[in-house]
């Protein structure tokens, strides 16, 4: 993901999502985050459009993914799959051993997406999401099985 890339993850952002982020925010991952990793997904055409987006915050020996989305139009063609895989390994490759995040309860694509990689739900934070009061399912991958990821590459 680069700078140039910003006007079309933020659309996808406010596409994927109740609460999405300000603008300001991609630009502190992009720019001014040392721990951030910064990732997009894109179909070739005319012009390349933006697909998927995630970013990660790799932390000591923690990949911590802070936002995930596919357009919706391209679901269910392995995108997130394919994307989350990439990122775990850049991860991986700079010292992740486990990883991190929080998923609304009721996202339950996304939940399914991630326990395929090995994650485990560990815990509930009640009423996380301010919009309508969603619980977030808390799930951590520890270990990363490396050869499991790579496999969805």
């Amino acid at each position: 993901m680069g700078v140039n890339d910003l006007a079309q993850v933020i659309a996808l952002d406010q596409q994927a999502f109740t609460l999405p982020w300000p603008e300001s925010s991609f630009h502190f991952e992009l720019e001014k985050n040392p721990a951030s990793r910064c990732w997009v997904a894109e179909v070739n055409g005319e012009y390349p459009l933006i697909v998927g987006m995630i970013i990660v915050w790799v932390i000591v020996d923690e990949i911590h993914i802070a936002t995930f989305a596919v357009n919706e139009e391209y679901r269910n063609q392995h995108i997130g799959q394919r994307l989350l895989a990439h990122t775990l390994v850049n991860g991986y490759e700079k010292g992740g051993e486990k990883s991190f995040l929080e998923v609304r309860r009721g996202n339950l694509a996304a939940r399914e997406l991630y326990r395929k990689f090995g994650f485990a739900e560990i815990g509930i934070r009640q009423k996380y999401y301010s919009d309508n009061g969603e619980d977030a399912i808390m799930m951590n991958l520890d270990p990363i099985d490396i050869e499991l990821v790579k496999s969805f590459l």
